[in-house]
Parts: structure tokens; sequence; C-alpha cells
């Protein structure tokens, strides 16, 4: 047994040692764009496959409403994403806005607010801690990380309102 971990510690060290420059220069200022910019681009395509006319769709009475589901990711993008600080204004987002446009607006400065943020940071800096509420004192890639599966949750509900209203969801389309 522990010449089979002795095998995989050098083999895992001899990768490491053989992966490329580029790889090993990546930041966590790098990573977090990369994935930030990935649950923007998907929430985009979800919030786009639901029709205008569909936007009002709740599954229940008590639900939010397919519109409503993304103006709470939006808001909480902003909400949460301010104790991070910055040059770059906080977006005033719509939170009662019923068209898909508007919908979709708020959304995208949500998710280019986080961006911005980013791209303001260094490596050193993203790793500073903020007090966040509902999160408490937490380091800045954490917010971000908490916000994207906040988005994630709120796909699956997504995706949900869109089967029931008999469409398929972007990411389980065929190509």
């Amino acid at each position: 047994m522990r010449h089979v971990m002795r095998l995989s510690f050098i083999a895992a060290t001899l990768v490491l040692l053989a992966a490329p420059q580029s790889f090993a220069q990546t930041g966590v200022k790098d990573e977090v764009l990369k994935d930030w910019t990935g649950i923007k681009d998907t929430m985009l395509k979800i919030a786009s496959a639901m029709p205008e006319d569909k936007f009002g769709f709740k599954a229940t009475p008590p639900q939010r409403s397919y519109g409503e589901q993304l103006l709470h990711i939006a808001g909480a993008n902003v909400n949460f994403l301010k104790p991070i600080g910055g040059k770059v204004p906080v977006p005033a987002l719509d939170l009662k806005a019923t068209s898909k446009a508007e919908v979709l607006k708020a959304l995208e400065a949500s998710f280019d607010y986080g961006t911005a943020l980013i791209n303001e940071q260094s490596d050193e800096t993203m790793m500073q801690k903020v007090k966040v509420p509902f999160i408490g004192e937490s380091t800045k890639p954490r917010v971000f990380y908490f916000l994207s599966g906040h988005a994630w949750d709120v796909y699956g509900q997504l995706a949900v309102y869109l089967r029931l209203s008999g469409l398929v969801p972007p990411a389980s389309q065929r190509p």
C-alpha cells in the first residue's frame, strides 16, 4: 500500500512539473474571472430561452415568476458584491422590471459589475477578507463562488419553469 501511495505521489509531482508554463501562471483572479464569466453566459442563455410572453410564468402561485427569479439573482449579485468595494459604480437595477429586455439588462449589469470588480483586483487583493451579509467574513473568491452556487440553484428552478412551459433548457438541447 505504501508503495502505491509513493508511486501516486511521484506521478502527481511529475504531472505538475510537466504542466505548461501558462497553467502554472494562472492565478486566483484569472480562475475566478473565468468561472464568473462562465456562469454569466449560462444564466443569460437560460434567461433568453423563455419567450417574452411567459416571463411572468410561475410554477405555482406562491413562487416567483421566471422574470422575478432572474431579478433575484441580479439583486443578490449586486448586494453581496458591494462589500468588495471598487472604483466601478454600483449599478442601479430595476428589480421591479417585468419585460424580458429589462430583466436581461438587470441580470447582465449585475454580472458585469462583478466582472469589473474582479478586473480591479490582483491575486493578492483577491485574497483579502470582506464582511458580507449571510456569509460573514470571507475572501473575495468565496463571495463569487457563493454567488455562482446561488445562480446554479436558481438555474435548476428555471430549467423546471422552462420544462413546464414546454421548452428545453439550453444545457439540455442537442446540437
